[in-house]
């Protein structure tokens, strides 16, 4: 019973399927893979959005969304309606095919990084040998269509926006992909399907998740920075400084197309939360041993909604980085960071078992944080906000 039950999206799969002709079996497997993706992310999208309003609301001593429906639980509805009712305004001067483009092939890209995700025992799409480089690749196209968006409107806030936004989705790229690299390097395998089986052991009733060692704890903690950045999420959300760029390279987009970039981006957060979930925190596997009985994609969707709880966290509590902050913390902090680490992670595995591994390992990173820490402050490239008035 609690088999079928870890297993009853992919039983319900097969029954529908049995009624096909087997030529047809695989294609329609497929596209009901494809719509019951398409279909729930969305649906997470708008009840992430309530619950984000709900708590931004509390933290800054206001109710929230309380006019739609019960306790206001409608507002995403209401919100969906006034998207698509709106009227959809295109500058005279701006390139209309690539400004419809944009924010299709931005969805589009985003979605696909689903397709090699494991969400749960038997849950993946497409089991690719090399499903994070398919991911990687996916989630690098992003940047092309947000750089569609600012240069098809003909706006200069809009341009300035995406420059910003891609300068910064390609420098805490680099981060995200080589604080991912220490995984494959212990696994020997690009497939998240096989990332997460190297995960699922216990010793003592524990986990072997990645991130209880010290390379996956300082990769981890680089991948959700690099993964907060790439996401434009506060404290890095300055493509969208409102103060600055009015609302940054969808400036020129209204009614459902700005919609599209919303759903984008939140659509974006669900994703790069799997894939840390996937990669430091056994995808779906238990936290523990005596925990296997709840079925497996509960695991990976509870750890999903913790992974955005932190995100909504941070958007009430961190103020907004300035630029020049943003970039020297990329190439100054993360960058010699995530390439230490991949020298520690070399040394855990060649270091065979012990405690003296995990000693010199924690050493190693510990000091280097000191460090370069310290050496940031002191030149002043990170730090406290100052204020000043112009003169």
């Amino acid at each position: 019973m609690i088999d079928r039950l870890d297993q009853i999206f992919v039983l319900l799969k097969h029954g529908i399927l049995g009624y096909l002709p087997e030529n047809w079996q695989t294609p329609v497997g497929v596209i009901l893979s494809v719509v019951c993706i398409v279909g729930l992310y969305p649906a997470l999208f708008a009840l992430t959005t309530i619950l984000e309003r709900k708590g931004l609301g509390r933290v800054q001593n206001r109710i929230g969304p309380n006019r739609v429906g019960p306790y206001g639980i409608l507002q995403p509805v209401a919100d969906g309606i006034k998207s698509l009712t709106k009227e959809d305004i295109v500058p005279t001067s701006a390139d209309s095919v690539v400004h419809f483009l944009a924010p299709v092939i931005l969805v589009v890209t985003v979605f696909m990084g689903f397709a090699v995700l494991p969400m749960g025992r038997n849950m993946v799409l497409v089991d690719l040998d090399a499903g994070l480089l398919f991911y990687f690749a996916m989630g690098a196209s992003t940047e092309l269509a947000v750089f569609m968006a600012g240069w098809s409107s003909r706006n200069k806030y809009s341009l300035l926006g995406a420059m910003r936004a891609v300068a910064q989705m390609i420098s805490y790229e680099v981060a995200l992909l080589l604080s991912s690299v220490v995984v494959v390097m212990m696994t020997g395998s690009l497939s998240l399907v096989k990332i997460v089986e190297a995960q699922n052991h216990y010793t003592f009733g524990l986990p072997h998740w990645f991130i209880f060692t010290p390379w996956g704890f300082a990769g981890f903690l680089m991948y959700a920075i690099a993964g907060t950045a790439e996401t434009n999420r506060s404290p890095f959300d300055l493509p969208e400084g409102e103060s600055e760029l009015v609302a940054g390279y969808h400036t020129e987009y209204s009614g459902f197309k700005f919609a599209l970039f919303f759903l984008a981006e939140y659509v974006a957060m669900f994703s790069i939360a799997g894939l840390g979930a996937t990669l430091f925190f056994g995808g779906w596997t238990a936290p523990l041993a005596a925990l296997q009985w709840i079925p497996s994609w509960i695991w990976f969707f509870g750890k999903l909604f913790v992974a955005m709880g932190v995100f909504i966290w941070l958007r009430a509590t961190l103020p907004r980085l300035r630029q020049d902050q943003l970039m020297n913390f990329a190439w100054k902090f993360m960058l010699p960071m995530c390439l230490l680490n991949l020298f520690v992670a070399g040394l855990w595995w060649f270091m065979g078992s012990g405690w003296m591994r995990w000693v010199l390992c924690s050493a190693l990173l510990v000091l280097a944080y000191v460090v370069m820490g310290r050496g940031e402050l002191r030149a002043k490239h990170v730090g406290p906000r100052s204020y000043r008035y112009a003169e």
